[in-house]
């Protein structure tokens, strides 16, 4: 039986999944007056441009468009109240770190630094967003370009029932420690609420006045790392620790105070103390007690949220949560915003609706649609009655070029149920002839994927040109059950590579591929699993992708998180089988490519040395990409270069048959 690819639609174009969106980063301002978003600049298509639009005269454009800066590029943005815009920019930085950060503790790193904007809806005056006036006393140049480095400050909360205040983080100059104020986006006036420390952090805020109600104190116990969470005693003033909230962070129990229902004074609590899922525990503070079930659970996926009301007229109640499903699925409870929802589904059938914001009145609803075959797209609905599309993020991507989408799940080895979503070829349809197929596994590991348009291009690159493409949620994945996340400790190439071995072993079951014509490619962890299955035999891969890979776990220590918990936590997981050390065994071709400004997994510890141990023994393929950092975004440019290489490898140098 040969290989199908008559199935195959016409392949989308790799610039039209490389070159930089429409329309993104689209939100109004709580008063409806202003949307503020990114589009292609005026001065170059391939950098971004800050944009305002008046919401009464949406019909002629923007109002204002500034083009990023020379160096700084625009690459996100937020509609605050009080007229005021936030505006996320970053640029090429290249110095020596001494020791912070993530990077080279000696010599220069190749790195960004990202700065947050302030600015009106006009657009007018820049500054550096809640910087600190005063300067910065007995502060150290190096720790100065920590501070440049890190992001001096960050917005927190809203506190949507005052006018002109915001909660904000400052880092410390001479502490590194964060410090939370109250910030007045009119005058830049603060007043501080809670002094942070490498141990205690905030927690949950009064969302009405910013006072802190919950806060967080992790500290050394054992051998081990303790975190206790105390809350707010309103009679005494005093915060009191909550014993049944306290857990060991090595057992990686999620314990997390959302809110607090104003009715009983208990607290909202998503965790997975008492199941596999995360559910929704109502927990009172004065007896120290959970309640005896839970307020809400979903039998198959956790409790990732839940959605507190900031109208005036129910301010703090629940009106909907979210369940951690396939896709981020929003349920709402409360009725106008349930009906909204209802409404609009009919008018893009097939595609979720999703609910970005709204004014208090629900005059004006800034939300999103999208599926795997659909790019997003930004609509408006107005007086509930007229709905207004502002732009798809790729408008030259039409429906039917990529394949369909489906949640679907096998037995590994060991007989773990392993979820996964499964994109066929454009076309393909059960019965067809075997279609070549890739594995690709998620980055982390403790991540997870859900289905819908994959804004990294990679899916849609692949389905469009008549591949099968199948994401496991291997064991390690984190957000699909404690069971799952705990059973890939110390399995890194071992159990976690079986479960992908397991992914190409169903395809070929379900006649979907055939023995011969799978290929595995992953970025950043799915870059390890690549170079693992290289070594490991026996293989069911003809060849191997690895992008920004974790090659030699000999080198892989607590710098390749920049949280400090997680690095601690994380690292003592990261065990199994080192391909490095088992270069010899390579048997697969492999194509490597990582950016030059990659520190999370940097090439030359990793990609580049695996590189030169097996090129004289299997045919192999590195390739630097310039000024590519490990996350998204990339620049169009790169995009360009690493869809392009992933395209010619498979085709050309793996031999897998494809449009």
């Amino acid at each position: 039986m040969g290989i199908g690819v008559a199935h195959a639609a016409q392949p989308i174009a790799i610039e039209d999944l490389a070159r930089l969106p429409a329309l993104q980063s689209v939100s109004m301002s709580p008063d409806g007056k202003h949307l503020v978003g990114l589009i292609p600049s005026p001065k170059d298509r391939d950098e971004a441009a800050l944009a305002t639009w008046d919401m009464d005269d949406l019909a002629s454009g923007p109002k204002v468009v500034t083009p990023s800066g020379e160096h700084m590029k625009f690459i996100g943005a937020y509609a605050l109240k009080a007229d005021r815009v936030l505006a996320i920019a970053r640029q090429e930085w290249t110095g020596q770190l001494s020791g912070c950060g993530e990077g080279k503790v000696v010599g220069a790193t190749k790195t960004f630094v990202t700065k947050t904007y302030l600015t009106g809806a006009d657009q007018k005056k820049f500054q550096e967003a809640f910087e600190q006036k005063t300067r910065r006393m007995g502060v150290s140049r190096n720790t100065e370009i920590c501070l440049e480095l890190a992001g001096t400050a960050a917005l927190v909360d809203m506190l949507p029932l005052d006018p002109d205040k915001v909660i904000i983080r400052r880092l410390s100059g001479l502490s590194a420690m964060s410090n939370y104020y109250l910030y007045n986006l009119k005058d830049g006036s603060t007043d501080l609420l809670f002094i942070g420390s490498t141990r205690t952090t905030p927690v949950l805020f009064d969302s009405r006045n910013g006072k802190v109600l919950v806060k967080s104190e992790i500290d050394p116990v054992g051998g081990d790392y303790e975190q206790r969470l105390l809350i707010l005693n309103p009679r005494t003033g005093a915060f009191e620790v909550q014993d049944p909230l306290t857990t060991k962070l090595s057992n990686r129990y999620e314990v997390n105070v959302v809110g607090v229902d104003d009715a009983t004074g208990k607290y909202y609590v998503l965790t997975n103390q008492f199941s596999d899922k995360v559910q929704v525990r109502l927990y009172d503070a004065v007896t120290h007690k959970y309640d005896a079930e839970p307020a809400l659970a979903d039998k198959d996926f956790s409790i990732t949220d839940l959605i507190f009301s900031r109208r005036p007229e129910n301010f703090n109640q629940v009106v909907g949560f979210v369940v951690g499903g396939p896709q981020p699925q929003t349920v709402y409870i409360d009725p106008v915003l349930k009906g909204i929802v209802a409404g609009l589904t009919p008018a893009f059938p097939g595609q979720q609706v999703a609910i970005e914001s709204y004014t208090n009145d629900f005059s004006k609803v800034l939300f999103t649609t999208q599926n795997a075959a659909t790019p997003s797209a930004y609509h408006l609905l107005l007086n509930k009655s007229r709905l207004v599309t502002l732009g798809s993020t790729r408008p030259w991507i039409k429906p039917g070029m990529t394949g369909q989408e489906s949640w679907v799940s096998y037995k590994a080895r060991d007989g773990m149920e392993i979820p996964a979503i499964l994109d066929l070829p454009a076309g393909w349809k059960k019965g067809d002839a075997p279609a070549p197929a890739i594995v690709l596994p998620h980055g982390g590991p403790w991540a997870r994927d859900y289905t819908g348009w994959d804004e990294s291009g990679w899916v849609p690159l692949l389905t469009s040109r008549g591949y099968a493409v199948i994401r496991p949620q291997y064991r390690g994945t984190q957000g699909l059950g404690r069971q799952l996340w705990l059973a890939g400790d110390a399995q890194w190439g071992l159990k976690m590579s079986d479960d992908l071995d397991d992914a190409a072993a169903w395809l070929v079951s379900q006649g979907i591929t055939k023995d011969g014509q799978i290929a595995i490619f992953g970025y950043s962890y799915g870059g390890f699993a690549a170079v693992a299955a290289t070594v490991r035999s026996p293989s069911p891969f003809k060849c191997a992708i690895a992008g920004a890979p974790v090659a030699d776990l000999g080198r892989l220590n607590t710098s390749w998180s920049d949280n400090r918990l997680q690095r601690i936590l994380q690292g003592v997981t990261v065990k199994g089988m080192d391909p490095m050390a088992n270069a010899d065994k390579a048997h697969l071709p492999i194509l490597l490519f990582d950016g030059d400004r990659d520190v999370r997994t940097p090439p030359a510890i990793h990609a580049h040395p695996f590189y030169e141990a097996v090129k004289d023994k299997v045919h192999a393929k590195f390739e630097w990409i310039a000024d590519m950092p490990h996350s998204m975004p990339w620049y169009p440019r790169q995009q360009r270069q690493t869809l392009t290489l992933i395209n010619d490898f498979l085709k050309t140098d793996c031999g897998l048959a494809s449009q």
